[in-house]
């Protein structure tokens, strides 16, 4: 009884940390929890586009109308630890392996400061590079050289 108060008295935490990690091992966490986890990690993420989420989670998201936060995102659990491969889209111009780095980081302290599980791996794949941004900002740039001359002209 003395040691117990002693502990108390010297604010050690050793006690509750014990009680916390029995009560986690009851909890199942479904891997799809863990994908929108991750999914909106990577979306905070500058230099990302868009998830690749294949044919069938484009068709779901069209006919459902909501945004799918786990598109893109494959998660494997064991037990508790975490494996996560992430599919995107780059912006053009953003430097790949910085954006790579971030997304890892993010979603890793995001998933294990939410879930209690270890992330073993976070797998970025980058599928395509959106290059609509460019192509908008060439487009808009020879009306504004030809108004520019219209209006020298007049």
């Amino acid at each position: 009884m003395e040691e117990e108060n002693k502990n108390e008295e010297k604010g050690e935490v050793v006690e509750l940390d014990e009680e916390i990690k029995t009560e986690n091992e009851g909890i199942q966490i479904s891997s799809d929890v863990v994908a929108v986890i991750a999914g909106v990690a990577v979306s905070e993420v500058q230099g990302v586009s868009g998830m690749s989420g294949g044919f069938a989670g484009g068709i779901t998201e069209v006919l459902s109308g909501k945004k799918n936060l786990a598109k893109g995102i494959k998660v494997d659990i064991d037990e508790n630890t975490a494996k996560i491969d992430v599919n995107i889209i780059v912006e053009y111009g953003s430097r790949i392996p910085d954006v790579a780095f971030e997304i890892q980081n993010r979603v890793k302290k995001s998933v294990e400061n939410m879930t209690g599980l270890k992330v073993e791996e976070v797998n970025v794949h980058v599928q395509g590079v959106n290059t609509d941004a460019v192509m908008n900002e060439k487009e808009n740039e020879p009306e504004t050289e030809e108004e520019n001359n219209n209006e020298e002209n007049q």
